[in-house]
């Protein structure tokens, strides 16, 4: 399975997985990614985040194939600055999106499209989330969202968002065909039917020539399980949640905190010398 680095990917989430709370990517980590990639090896990320978020993280590290954003929902091409694969939520999300945010007018809400955030009802976790993601969103009323819908996020305290939760999966919403996920403590969101990081990874072999890769995926929350599934070994942090440390491959000793990717990358290392 590791008989050749050039045909092995890393994709690893960013918050709480490749990241740190500081969100700076340690000095032990970075070398250790240098020399995977300039060996050969490839190098991705998989976040929920839009690329306006993202973009600062194309020059703090080593990036050498397409990354999946909003969970799923875009396959973008940082060499080419361009998407490869884009996914949208139905048109009729939007009268769900109306619903839910009538009968939720204190939760935090965002909408992710192609070139822009969307903030459609703010609440100081919704601030938080801007400001801590360095987005500069519209701010808009819901109509005045333009179509082509990558996804949806719900920003609220843990205690409310799971309120919302027990609102959705009691509601007939949960049947109209959507995806539903958690994607952090005070992070709900909606997705396009079927679209997750592992429907991207998918994507990926098929639409990069990566059908003889060897997939390494990393991940610490609910959205990064079908990534997980999807790859060939999966592995995760210390600080994972347990759902995630149920289907992974490997469960790390180290922590985001502890330079876990350059642990990643050291087993990769281990099991080509095998």
């Amino acid at each position: 399975m590791f008989e050749n680095i050039k045909k092995v990917l890393i994709i690893t989430d960013l918050d709480g997985t490749l990241l740190p709370k500081s969100k700076v990517v340690s000095q032990k980590t970075l070398e250790a990614i240098k020399k995977f990639t300039a060996d050969g090896g490839k190098f991705s990320i998989a976040t929920g985040r839009a690329i306006q978020s993202t973009t600062q993280y194309f020059d703090a590290f080593p990036i050498n194939a397409p990354i999946v954003l909003c969970n799923g929902g875009m396959i973008y091409d940082i060499q080419k600055n361009k998407s490869i694969y884009n996914i949208f939520l139905p048109d009729f999300t939007k009268q769900v999106l109306r619903k839910i945010l009538d009968d939720n007018p204190d939760t935090g809400c965002e909408i992710l499209r192609p070139d822009n955030v969307w903030a459609v009802q703010i609440n100081q976790f919704e601030e938080t989330h801007l400001t801590y993601y360095k987005t500069v969103p519209e701010r808009c009323s819901l109509e005045k969202v333009p179509n082509d819908w990558n996804k949806i996020l719900f920003a609220d305290s843990p205690e409310n968002l799971e309120k919302l939760i027990e609102y959705v999966e009691n509601s007939d919403i949960i049947n109209c065909g959507l995806e539903f996920v958690r994607s952090a403590k005070s992070y709900y969101e909606i997705l396009p039917p079927n679209v997750t990081k592992g429907s991207a990874v998918d994507n990926m072999r098929k639409l990069c020539g990566m059908q003889d890769y060897t997939i390494v995926a990393a991940g610490d929350y609910n959205n990064d399980i079908a990534m997980l599934k999807a790859a060939d070994i999966a592995v995760c942090p210390s600080n994972a949640v347990d759902d995630v440390k149920q289907v992974c491959d490997v469960v790390s000793e180290y922590s985001c905190e502890q330079d876990f990717m350059a642990h990643v990358i050291d087993m990769v290392y281990n099991r080509l010398k095998k």
